[in-house]
């Protein structure tokens, strides 16, 4: 906690702006982040904490060619990473592959269909079921869907008329879907679905007019929902059941100060002596400020673990490998207990034998941390760093801004379809240029498209002037009649 030193190490290997991040929730020293530079990175976290600058990834994920915007971890299959992109194809990861740089995904969820696609299948939101089996998106034709993610078949797809989604949620344990969104009249709105029928919602609700994006997070464990905006100083509290009206509402917690994103806390993080229920990381961006926020239950005898707060939770030991979920296998996530000092057996059988030994490195590692000096505390920095950069200084095949190695998945048929009309496409997607040639191309390309804009801009003006001109002599023949 405080200030954090201006000159504090970063990881900052990407050369555009990073649009999402997530956690490995099987590895909480991995993190993915995508970028405008049109990647997916995969970075190991060094255990003592970042020491440097990191600007080499692990895994440099090439597939798209636009803007990666959302991604997601599998929930119970390990090494496996969801990406969608601004070129309207969703495309899954295998990043155990061997190699620094990936450039084919081992799925291909969604792809355009004949280079021409709308716009309105770009996705704003994903959500995985409980194992993994199902994929809800919303996309900005502001409809819910529900797909298999193994092939892209579209199994649901949810009527725009009466709600219009922003962003959607899988209610673990209560087989329902949440989205939050706008009604017709601009009102921001929370609706129940029923995946296997989204024809209609089971339960709406309009909350206020504010224009602001309503995240949904939800707690399986006490069956909380909370809703907090972008913009908004409160967070709302409400409780799911399966029983009609299906939602309640609580309470909500005010603050001066509004919040531009929240991060969550995994439960397995949570203060149990306390009573923490769920912890948020407040992104305020007024005062440059991470605010953390617990949650607590009060209860009247603290540091005792209190068994309803606390039931089995998902834990951080993946069900399967990516290979065989690819195969069709469905685990619900291996649960762990809360409690302390208490370990739960992992009922699937183990993946391979490298994984348990990685999982006694890293175990070895933490015992050692709190064992040694400080001198061999940052010996044992300085060759994790080393072993870290070893890899990350291989000669890539290509340079990373060359997308002509991917070739789409062709034995998987695009069943995303639609019908394509002239006011919502968009000309076939184009890699970036690699040659000098091109880019001359392009930017003498981009001078005569702002000269013909300008040009308009030009005509518009003298337009505009001419109008005024005839109101004006308008009115004056008309005082002139009267």
């Amino acid at each position: 906690t405080g200030r954090v030193d201006p000159q504090h190490p970063r990881v900052c290997g990407h050369s555009g702006r990073v649009l999402d991040v997530k956690w490995n929730p099987f590895n909480d020293h991995c993190i993915a982040s995508c970028s405008e530079d049109c990647t997916v990175k995969i970075w190991d976290i060094p255990v003592c904490g970042v020491q440097q600058n990191l600007t080499k990834a692990r895994k440099t994920l090439i597939g798209h060619s636009r803007r990666v915007a959302l991604i997601e971890w599998h929930p119970t299959a390990e090494n496996l990473l969801l990406s969608s992109a601004y070129d309207y194809k969703v495309l899954l990861w295998d990043v155990s592959q061997v190699g620094a740089v990936l450039r084919c995904p081992v799925r291909v969820v969604l792809m355009p269909i004949y280079h021409r696609y709308p716009s309105d299948t770009l996705l704003l939101s994903v959500s995985f079921n409980n194992d993994g089996s199902r994929l809800a998106v919303t996309s900005k034709d502001r409809r819910v869907r529900v797909l298999d993610p193994r092939t892209g078949k579209i199994l649901q797809v949810s009527s725009s008329k009466s709600h219009r989604a922003s962003k959607v949620l899988y209610i673990g344990g209560l087989k329902m879907l949440l989205s939050t969104g706008s009604s017709p009249w601009n009102h921001r709105q929370i609706v129940l679905w029923d995946p296997d029928d989204l024809s209609e919602p089971l339960y709406e609700e309009d909350l206020d007019g504010s224009a602001g994006v309503l995240f949904p997070f939800y707690d399986p464990d006490t069956h909380m929902l909370y809703l907090a905006g972008k913009g908004d100083g409160n967070i709302r509290y409400y409780e799911l059941s399966t029983e009609k009206p299906y939602i309640n509402f609580l309470t909500e917690h005010r603050s001066l100060l509004p919040q531009k994103g929240l991060g969550v806390m995994p439960k397995r993080g949570l203060d149990v002596n306390t009573c923490e229920v769920f912890r948020f990381y407040r992104l305020i961006a007024i005062k440059d400020l991470v605010e953390p926020l617990s949650m607590i239950v009060p209860r009247k005898e603290s540091g005792i673990f209190q068994e309803d707060l606390y039931p089995m939770t998902a834990g951080n030991q993946a069900a399967m490998t990516a290979q065989e979920w690819l195969l069709g296998i469905n685990r619900d996530p291996v649960l762990m207990s809360l409690k302390p000092g208490t370990r739960v057996a992992n009922p699937y059988p183990e993946t391979p034998a490298e994984k348990g030994l990685v999982r006694q490195l890293s175990s070895l590692r933490f015992q050692a941390v709190g064992a040694v000096t400080r001198r061999d505390l940052d010996f044992m920095e300085e060759a994790f760093l080393e072993e870290q950069l070893a890899y990350q200084d291989a000669k890539y095949p290509r340079e990373v801004s060359d997308l002509s190695g991917w070739q789409p998945d062709e034995t998987q048929i695009p069943l995303w379809t639609y019908c394509c009309t002239p006011h919502c496409c968009e000309p076939a997607e184009r890699p970036p240029p690699t040659t000098e040639s091109e880019l001359l191309q392009a930017f003498y390309r981009q001078q005569d498209e702002i000269r013909g804009l300008r040009e308009q801009l030009n005509h518009k003006d003298v337009r505009i002037t001419q109008l005024e001109l005839e109101i004006k002599n308008t009115r004056n023949n008309m005082r002139a009649t009267f």
